[in-house]
C-alpha cells in the first residue's frame, strides 16, 4: 500500500512550495467525481487545491476555504461559490462551528500534520460525515537533516497517521509518497527550508547551530515525505 517517488525540481526559480503544489496535484488527481457538490479546504493555505480543481473543470456548489492565516486567505482565488473562512483547526470549538455547514467532501493538504491533537482532529472532522481526501507530510520529511542535526521530527510519523484515521474513517486508498527536491548548495536548502513554510514556523536550531548544520549536511537535496488518504467517516456507515 506504498510507493516510492522521485521528483526534480529547480529551487533556483524562486518557487518556495513547490512540494506542496505537487502533493495537491496528486491528491486532486485521486478524485474522480466532476460534480462535487459542497466542499470543504481545511488548512487551504493561497487556494492550490481550489485552483487545481478549477483546472479539472470541477463542479462546485460551494467551496469553504478555511485557514489559521489571513494573509494566506487573501490570496485564495475569488468566486461566488467560494467561502473564505478564518479558522484554527487546533480549536476544538472552531472544529465544532463547522457542523453548521452540509459537506459533500472534505480535502486538506499539506496542513494536518501542524494538528497538535490528531486523533481529535480527524475525530472532529469524521463527525462532518463527508467523504474525504487528505495528503499529510510525515516524519519521513527531512530525513537525514534531522538526524544530522540530532532533532526527532515535530510532525507525526505515517504509522501514527494511519493508526488515527482508522479509529475514525474506513480507508478507501492509502499511499506513502516519498519527494526529493534538489539544489545547487547546501545554503539553498537552509534558504528553502526558510521560506517555504514546511517547518511550520518550527525553528529549532540557533544561529551557530545552523551554521555547523550547514558545513556538515551530506546531501544536495532534501527528503519529503507524504502520507495520501482516501475514505469515510466510520460514523456515516451503515
Amino acid at each position: 500500500m506504498s510507493v516510492r517517488e522521485f521528483d526534480r525540481f529547480a529551487a533556483s526559480y524562486g518557487e518556495y512550495n513547490v512540494i506542496q503544489k505537487a502533493a495537491a496535484k496528486r491528491l486532486v488527481g485521486w478524485i474522480e467525481e466532476e460534480n462535487l457538490g459542497r466542499v470543504l479546504d481545511l488548512g487551504c493555505g493561497t487556494g492550490e487545491l481550489y485552483r487545481q480543481l478549477q483546472k479539472r473543470g470541477a463542479q462546485i456548489e460551494r467551496f469553504v476555504a478555511a485557514d489559521l492565516s489571513r494573509e494566506m486567505l487573501a490570496r485564495h482565488p475569488r468566486g461566488s461559490a467560494v467561502e473564505l473562512l478564518p479558522m484554527d483547526f487546533n480549536d476544538a470549538d472552531a472544529l465544532r462551528t463547522l457542523r453548521r455547514y452540509r459537506f459533500d467532501l472534505l480535502l486538506s493538504s499539506s496542513a494536518l500534520q501542524w494538528s497538535r491533537d490528531l486523533e481529535g482532529t480527524l475525530r472532529a472532522l469524521a463527525s462532518l460525515g463527508a467523504e474525504s481526501y487528505f495528503s499529510i507530510f510525515t516524519s519521513g520529511t527531512f530525513r537525514t537533516l534531522l538526524a544530522e542535526a540530532g532533532l526527532s521530527s515535530p510532525i507525526p510519523s505515517a504509522r501514527r497517521i494511519r493508526e488515527a484515521l482508522e479509529k475514525h474513517y474506513r480507508i478507501e486508498r492509502l499511499e506513502l509518497v516519498e519527494y526529493r527536491l534538489d539544489f545547487q548548495s547546501t545554503r539553498e536548502i537552509f534558504r528553502y527550508i526558510k521560506r517555504s513554510g514546511v517547518s511550520g514556523g518550527r525553528g529549532q536550531l540557533g544561529y551557530r547551530q545552523t551554521r555547523a548544520l550547514m558545513e556538515r549536511y551530506p546531501l544536495k537535496h532534501l527528503e519529503f515525505e507524504v502520507l495520501f488518504f482516501h475514505g469515510f467517516p466510520k460514523e456515516s456507515e451503515g
